[in-house]
């Protein structure tokens, strides 16, 4: 396992990985805090028409969909704030005809041929240099974000009528937790895909609600969790030689189960 190492590609995975898992514990505790799973699982496979049209257009793929995913969560921001009637059947919109739009643009594509299920489900071991300095930049920025505007974002995530009684814009910061969550989609896409991006935000920090007792502990810890399951996952990909998407979604479940099992019996 230790000769591995000296390749570029497993160097730029693991890289990949602890970057990843770094924004995917930050922005899963928010997720899960502010109950936004469904609305974020949204924006992930809308993004897909970002892909499309990125390929269409012959832009960087990442950036095509950074710039679909933050629209759409701007857009799902908008109408979760002024409609939240009908939010289930307008997000199951906007998942289909999202990915519908990325395999109408990837269709019109003359003579490409990429297999686009790294995208769905990940290939974080074809991870490119340009990919890791694109996805610590997006990193830097959510760090940033989120330590900066700490207090509104814990305001808003736990009481935001408290917030807005304390003058806190709560529509402002409700709308950039979703932009937050659509770019950590985004850096999320090369390690686990769109279709897996949400396991990958919600186990870590669904097991470190049960350690943490504060937001800020609580980040941290699915952080770490987030990176043990990613090294593991590629550990488990390489032995058998299988998707490295699903084996770290399936490292993060088994632990998940495991760990519940034990407080179960306690």
């Amino acid at each position: 396992m230790l000769e591995v190492l000296q390749y570029d590609f497993i160097q730029n995975a693991l890289i990949a990985g602890v970057l990843i898992s770094i924004a995917a514990g930050i922005i899963g505790s928010l997720v899960v805090v502010n109950k936004i799973t469904f609305l974020t699982g949204g924006i992930a496979h809308s993004s897909y028409g970002g892909i499309g049209l990125a390929i269409y257009l012959g832009l960087p793929v990442l950036f095509g969909a950074t710039v679909f995913a933050v629209i759409t969560a701007v857009i799902i921001a908008i109408i979760t704030l002024n409609n939240r009637n009908r939010i289930d059947a307008i997000i199951g919109m906007m998942w289909a005809s999202g990915m519908a739009i990325g395999i109408i643009f990837v269709d019109l594509t003359p003579g490409y041929n990429v297999d686009l299920m790294s995208y769905l489900f990940g290939s974080i071991i074809a991870v490119s240099n340009d990919d890791l300095i694109y996805m610590s930049l997006l990193d830097i920025f959510i760090v940033c974000t989120v330590v900066f505007f700490y207090k509104q974002i814990l305001a808003v995530s736990y009481d935001s009528e408290f917030a807005t009684l304390r003058g806190i814009n709560v529509k402002f910061f409700y709308t950039l937790i979703l932009i937050l969550a659509a770019l950590c989609v985004v850096a999320a896409i090369k390690a686990v895909g769109l279709i897996l991006v949400i396991a990958l935000l919600t186990i870590p920090t669904y097991l470190a609600e049960s350690f943490a007792s504060r937001l800020s502990t609580m980040m941290v810890i699915s952080s770490i969790l987030a990176t043990i399951f990613t090294i593991l996952g590629l550990v488990v990909s390489y032995i058998y030689d299988i998707s490295s998407g699903a084996s770290i979604i399936m490292v993060a479940v088994v632990i998940l189960a495991f760990v519940k099992l034990i407080k179960f019996k306690r």
